[in-house]
């Protein structure tokens, strides 16, 4: 099953072409990943399939349904059954760790108990048991990099998007994220879109790597 499929995206800034033309599809289950050096357009791309900017031309479409196509959005961020793991991981500083996991949920508006049931089943997942009441200042960077991923999977999106999450992370423990990162994926069957420049990366987490250079786009095997 086709998850998301892009057709023909472009896109420029300041007259300067950052996709050309591009096109893919990401099959429900699979992790794929865009690879290329810093500047290629990765993260751009990513934000289109987000719905945070809007492509000139072509088309953005969930499991069908068209999200956004030639410059106009039909569907909004909040609306595409997706989660995302941002670079800087955006979690709440004033929230506990199960509140921050929560958040999604309530804007949901699924009921408080149900809620809290799900918090729980991630809390189990990401193996953050006993932490819900902590500060995401109380938590290591790992444990941080874990409530972000349990917040994004909360809500059963039907794909995953993380751009650059494991940069700012010393190799040790990027290389710990990289494999919790797989055995999460693996155990919820999301689809995921994973972004990073780290040919190592690409190579341990990616079932297909797709490299972007110069606008283009070419499927490659690391």
């Amino acid at each position: 099953m086709t998850v998301l499929h892009l057709d023909a995206i472009s896109k420029s800034y300041n007259g300067a072409k950052i996709l050309d033309n591009l096109s893919l599809e990401v099959q429900a289950g699979e992790r794929l990943v865009l690879w290329g050096p810093s500047g290629c357009g990765k993260t751009t791309l990513l934000r289109i399939v987000a719905g945070f900017c809007l492509p000139d031309l072509g088309t953005v479409s969930f499991a069908g349904r068209v999200a956004s196509q030639d410059g106009k959005l039909m569907v909004p961020p909040e609306k595409r059954q997706m989660g995302m793991v941002f670079q800087d991981l955006a979690l709440w500083p004033h929230l506990s760790v199960g509140r921050n996991i929560e958040f999604g949920l309530k804007a949901m508006g699924m009921p408080r108990t149900e809620r809290r049931e799900q918090v729980q089943k991630m809390l189990q997942l990401v193996r953050l048991d006993g932490l819900e009441a902590r500060k995401p200042s109380e938590l290591s960077g790992g444990q941080q990099q874990r409530v972000a991923l349990a917040r994004a999977l909360a809500p059963k999106p039907r794909i995953l998007l993380m751009d650059e999450p494991l940069s700012s992370l010393d190799p040790e423990l990027n290389q710990q994220l990289r494999k919790e990162i797989v055995r999460l994926q693996e155990e919820t069957a999301v689809a995921l879109l994973y972004v990073t420049h780290s040919r190592e990366e690409a190579a341990e987490i990616a079932t297909r790597t797709l490299c972007i250079q110069h606008g283009k786009m070419e499927e490659i095997i690391i």
